[in-house]
């Protein structure tokens, strides 16, 4: 609404400011991408995952679509997103040498537009909360590529697998808008995202363990959604 209080708007600004600083880390984590810098943008990326988990929240508790409908947040988020999931992960794969010299420009090309077709297409997501096909969560495959160090041979047989389950009827969790699970999800989710970040720190002796967390959260998580492929959404039949 045009004639919302100064304070009401002020705040939906915030929230739009809150969304917009992804944008900033996006390019501190290309920065460290371009310094070879790994584990550094790594970290920029999990800064913008964990305000892409946030800011819809936010936005909805001070109703920003009421008070600034000139504003879409959500071209704002998804323009982010793509930067973020897409673009430096891709340039972090290509030049982290995880792909094959002669091979890596088609994959990198790949994993762009295919993820342009995650971005553009209309359902994206179902109405029970899942996404539809791999939803170019490319950030966190750079993460694992860089924990495992898969040889180019491997790294391109995973990437080209992911860029044809993009078109695929499979469905993953979002951990944030699946409801089914109640509070277990996002308490996994959260694990997962405390388990994997911490990975990127110099905390000798607890690698092992994290790293057993942060595969078992993911492990789960895909298991949800595989669920959901084959059982089918609750309640359509």
């Amino acid at each position: 609404m045009e004639d919302a209080p100064p304070k009401t708007k002020l705040s939906a600004w915030a929230v739009h400011a809150f969304t917009a600083s992804g944008v900033v880390l996006a390019f501190l984590s290309l920065l460290a991408v371009e310094r070879e810098a790994w584990a550094e943008a790594l970290l920029w990326l999990f800064g913008a995952l964990i305000v892409d988990a946030v800011d819809g929240t936010f936005a909805r508790a001070v109703r920003v679509k009421e008070r600034l409908p000139r504003i879409d947040g959500d071209a704002l988020d998804l323009v982010i997103d793509y930067l973020t999931y897409v673009f430096i992960p891709a340039l972090f794969l290509w030049r982290g040498g995880y792909l094959p010299q002669n091979w890596a420009l088609p994959l990198v090309a790949a994993v762009m537009v295919s993820s342009l077709y995650t971005f553009a297409r209309r359902d994206m997501k179902t109405e029970d909360g899942y996404f539809l096909g791999f939803p170019a969560l490319w950030n966190v495959v750079a993460f694992y590529f860089y924990l495992t160090s898969p040889r180019p041979l491997i790294g391109s047989l995973v990437v080209s697998a992911l860029v044809i389950m993009t078109f695929a009827p499979v469905h993953v969790v979002h951990p944030f808008r699946v409801r089914e699970y109640g509070w277990l999800l996002p308490a996994v989710a959260i694990a997962w995202l405390v388990s994997t970040s911490a990975l990127l720190l110099p905390l000798d002796g607890t690698r092992p363990p994290l790293l057993a967390v942060s595969l078992a959260t993911l492990t789960l998580m895909v298991l949800m959604g595989l669920l959901r492929t084959v059982r089918g959404q609750r309640g359509s039949q």
